[in-house]
């Protein structure tokens, strides 16, 4: 059956009371950012290419107001998916530098970041998204914290696609993960009932509608947890450049399926991670106009070829995200399946035929548990295309 999520409302409301209770005192700010899942385009958007991801209307809140200190930070986690360290620290916001606990350190590079002075604040943040699951909660926080920056400073960022850089250099540089800069795109633009196709060699971004009532994106977490900064994503990044160069060229935009002729005598593994990305490339392309057509069926194909490349080229995927992806295509209703997010666990995204749904998932949920042999359950969660990072008016929930 479908997981429950507790509600925005829900971590709205958590976050005042939490706030009340650790500062006794109301909240006079507040923002939110999304968490997302990617439809199609993984592992590109650090290589020149298109992706087609949505934002979720899971996400991540702050709440806070001034303190009347000059740099003193007091700031609070109420979400029980932080495991690791305090879930209260202080720091001063004129001498920041990335330390424990970890969760904090995006909040800091994003301030790092911001250039701009920060004067103290007291904040408590809360989310739904799932922490470690591919559904970026690392850029929901960092969005959101971006979005709680400018209305605490009255400086508001230029241009999205400045604040999508600030938000990857935060990650770059204090969680040390070099990640593309996908996700904080799409948690600062996203727009409800579209996807977002966007070119990460220039930034430029096309909301592509997606009306189909009659198909729902599940998304299911495999409960495999990953942890990028310490996984093979920095390696894949180097193979993806070595490949590139000795293919003689500066960007995959330039590369096709003859290129890799140059990289015959080079190592296989750098055939496949180039091939990967080439053939990435252009089905994203061709997803975004399959959506606009409305061709699912194509969508759904696309998807699959999109998974099968990341689990045979690129290596990214793991045993359980294979297994749920091969139940799922195996089930009726079902038009495609991938992994979404940077793999080694994390979560799969389905299109499938709303009237399938319960079927679909009962399958899913009882192959996965049989031939993990009980070790993960699946979590399924419904998706819909949300809104990007906005300030929240506290009045409705201050009454």
């Amino acid at each position: 059956m479908l997981s429950r999520v507790i509600s925005f409302d829900e971590v709205v409301k958590t976050s005042i009371e939490t706030f009340r209770n650790t500062f006794g005192a109301e909240p006079e700010l507040a923002a939110c950012a999304p968490g997302r899942v990617n439809l199609i385009g993984e592992h590109i958007d650090y290589n020149d290419g298109f992706v087609l991801p949505m934002a979720l209307q899971l996400g991540t809140v702050i709440v806070g107001r001034r303190n009347g200190t000059d740099s003193t930070c007091d700031v609070v986690t109420c979400s029980d998916s932080i495991q690791e360290g305090t879930k209260r620290a202080q720091f001063d916001s004129s001498t920041i530098a990335k330390g424990s606990p970890k969760w904090l350190n995006y909040v800091k590079g994003v301030m790092f970041h911001f250039r701009q002075p920060v004067p103290g604040f007291d904040a408590v943040i809360h989310t739904n998204v799932p922490v470690g699951s591919g559904l970026s909660s690392s850029a929901a926080l960092e969005v959101a914290t971006l979005t709680f920056l400018e209305q605490l400073t009255g400086k508001p960022v230029p241009s999205m696609s400045d604040g999508a850089k600030m938000c990857q250099r935060a990650e770059h540089t204090f969680a040390n993960v070099p990640c593309g800069i996908m996700d904080q795109l799409i948690a600062l633009g996203g727009r409800a009932d579209h996807a977002l196709l966007i070119d990460c060699r220039n930034l430029d971004t096309e909301p592509i509608p997606f009306d189909a009532p009659e198909l729902a994106i599940l998304i299911c977490n495999s409960n495999v947890k990953h942890e990028l900064s310490s996984s093979e994503y920095p390696v894949r990044r180097r193979q993806c450049q070595e490949a590139l160069e000795l293919m003689g060229l500066n960007s995959y935009r330039d590369a096709t399926l003859e290129h890799l002729k140059a990289l015959e005598n080079a190592n296989e593994l750098l055939v496949r991670r180039a091939r990967h990305v080439i053939t990435e490339i252009e089905r994203t392309k061709a997803a975004a106009e399959a959506l606009k057509a409305k061709d699912f069926t194509k969508m759904g194909q696309l998807m699959t070829e999109s998974h099968k490349s990341l689990s045979e080229d690129f290596d990214v995927s793991c045993y359980e995200l294979d297994l749920l992806v091969e139940a799922t295509v195996a089930t009726r209703g079902v038009l495609g399946s991938r992994m979404t997010g940077g793999g080694f666990g994390g979560c799969t995204v389905t299109l499938v035929q709303r009237a399938a749904l319960a079927d679909v998932v009962k399958e899913m949920d009882t192959i996965y548990s049989r031939k993990t042999g009980g070790k993960y359950r699946a979590r399924f969660y419904l998706a819909q295309p949300g809104n990007g990072a906005r300030p929240i008016e506290l009045g409705a929930y201050l009454r």
